[in-house]
């Protein structure tokens, strides 16, 4: 027989990644009802953000909008696609990674406007900072690719369009469309994905200004310190998580 789903089922899991939802709309990353998180439980089964009959955008979702479905885009427990629930139509954005990158447990795909414009406006991002964001300038540093392709990522086969322009990168743009991050948790794939907005933005401002993008030198890059996953991500998220209860 079929698991039947209630509340608590993963529940610490659903409400990690509703939580990860409102970070990126609080961010400005996923303003409005689009985007969405995914998070791999077990070999051929996901919990991802889902769309209900009451949808709101992401600065709103709760845990009840985390739904459980396989590889596929069904329910794997009964009653979860119930009370008019569907999977995102990119759902094949996140099924792919999980299926092709065993390195990665949690996807963020989700459409930052700073992040489209300076794509559009032909900036790459680079390591252009230094101490003002460590991981990010690892990050940028080591290069973010991009899918030269505004489309809907509705299938198979351009989920692995997506993922070869992606290669074995944390982070991939979409142009026109933005971007999508892969970790091995929500946390570190919903940073991943503020830091590239942040150095999208600066070069934003820094091109607007009249300046030329440099990038930071090896001798500083070599400098940089590795403060460590404590510090990188788990004060990182309770930051994250403060300024959103802030601001409600």
């Amino acid at each position: 027989m079929g698991q039947t789903w209630s509340p608590l089922t993963h529940a610490g899991a659903r409400e990690a990644i509703a939580l990860a939802c409102r970070v990126l709309a609080h961010r400005g990353l996923a303003d409005g009802i689009l985007g969405h998180i995914s998070l791999r439980i077990g070999e051929n089964s996901l919990l991802v953000r889902c769309r209900g009959p009451q949808e709101r955008g992401l600065a709103f979702t709760e845990a009840s909008d985390i739904r459980l479905v396989d590889l596929d885009g069904n329910p794997a427990a009964e009653g979860e696609l119930e009370g008019g629930y569907s999977a995102p139509n990119e759902l094949p954005l996140h099924t792919e990674l999980l299926r092709q990158r065993p390195d990665i447990n949690a996807v963020v795909h989700a459409h930052p406007p700073r992040v489209v414009a300076a794509d559009l406006a032909g900036l790459g991002i680079r390591p252009i900072v230094g101490a003002f964001d460590i991981p990010g300038t690892r990050l940028a540093a080591g290069g973010v690719p991009v899918y030269p392709r505004g489309v809907l990522v509705r299938n198979r086969q351009l989920a692995a369009e997506m993922l070869h322009a992606m290669g074995d990168r944390p982070v991939v743009l979409l142009r026109g469309h933005g971007l999508t991050s892969a970790a091995g948790s929500v946390e570190q794939a919903v940073l991943q994905a503020i830091s590239v907005d942040t150095l999208a933005g600066l070069s934003l401002q820094v091109t607007s200004a009249g300046g030329a993008l440099k990038d930071l030198p090896d001798s500083d890059m070599a400098e940089l310190p590795d403060l460590g996953g404590s510090f990188n991500t788990q004060t990182a998220w309770r930051h994250e998580l403060a300024r959103i209860n802030a601001a409600w």
